[in-house]
């Protein structure tokens, strides 16, 4: 499939959309291993020069430099780089550079880094094969690609799909986030500019909410894509009374015991 071109109107939407709410709560409350895990299979220590695409507040970023690399955080949205830059400063992760950058056209030179990486964040760029490219390309050849991305068939997979008929149609061209939780759906995007790579479905333990409904409201107060499509149908009751029934039993259904696992795909590989 061929990318259409982004219009500086998507990347608007999508620059607002992640502002939305509070994002920091979701990476810091929730999913704060998965930067370390993805951190840890890059395999980054001393004098890495990392790039962190759809950095977010810095959920990867911070403990990439505290290995002791030199990163770069890029991220469409500025104010959750301005979080990140704070919780940097807190945790005494200094050696960030923060880039306010568009996973499908990094403002990077060929071949800059020894390592790339994003933890479910590239997987939100709407045109996969533009933000594939972007990444590759700015990886030395050698060097190490290191990405987590929620999967299809996991919670925040269906989560997604279940929001999808409450929200407007993507634009023409546009591929659903999920769609890099697919291990031959990435081994796709990447192609032969890659070797060695090496795939892992794992979860992590949420243990954060007692009912769906719990679940549901943080996320309408938090995440930026779940506050979008409810604003989609503020003016329609019935329709908004059906996405908080939908989503309060999705919540209940992977609630096992005060706890929900949710599914990821950690992927790594050496650029060719």
């Amino acid at each position: 499939m061929t990318a259409s071109p982004a219009s500086p109107d998507l990347k608007a939407k999508h620059r607002t959309m992640w502002g939305l709410g509070n994002y920091a709560r979701v990476a810091d409350e929730l999913i704060p291993e998965l930067g370390r895990v993805l951190v840890e299979a890059c395999e980054i220590g001393s004098g890495d020069r990392v790039l962190d695409i759809a950095a977010g507040t810095g959920n990867a970023a911070v403990p990439a430099a505290l290995a002791g690399a030199d990163v770069t955080a890029s991220d469409l949205t500025p104010e959750l780089l301005e979080i990140g830059q704070a919780h940097a400063e807190e945790a005494g992760a200094g050696s960030i550079t923060w880039r306010v950058a568009d996973a499908e056209a990094l403002p990077f030179d060929d071949a800059a880094y020894d390592v790339v990486m994003s933890c479910v964040g590239i997987m939100f760029a709407p045109f996969h094969e533009k933000a594939a490219a972007e990444l590759v390309r700015v990886v030395r050849p050698g060097g190490r690609i290191g990405l987590i991305s929620w999967t299809p068939e996991g919670f925040i997979g269906q989560m997604f799909a279940t929001m999808k008929p409450f929200m407007a149609p993507p634009p023409e061209g546009a591929q659903p986030p999920p769609r890099w939780g697919d291990e031959s759906h990435v081994r796709g995007l990447l192609g032969d500019s890659v070797s060695d790579v090496r795939a892992e479905k794992r979860t992590v333990a949420i243990d954060s909410f007692d009912t769906g409904a719990e679940f549901r409201d943080f996320f309408k107060a938090c995440y930026g894509p779940t506050i979008v499509a409810y604003r989609g149908i503020a003016d329609d009751e019935s329709r908004t009374g059906e996405l908080d029934a939908a989503l309060a039993e999705l919540g209940d259904r992977h609630l096992d015991g005060g706890t929900m696992n949710w599914e990821y795909l950690l992927l790594t590989a050496v650029r060719s």
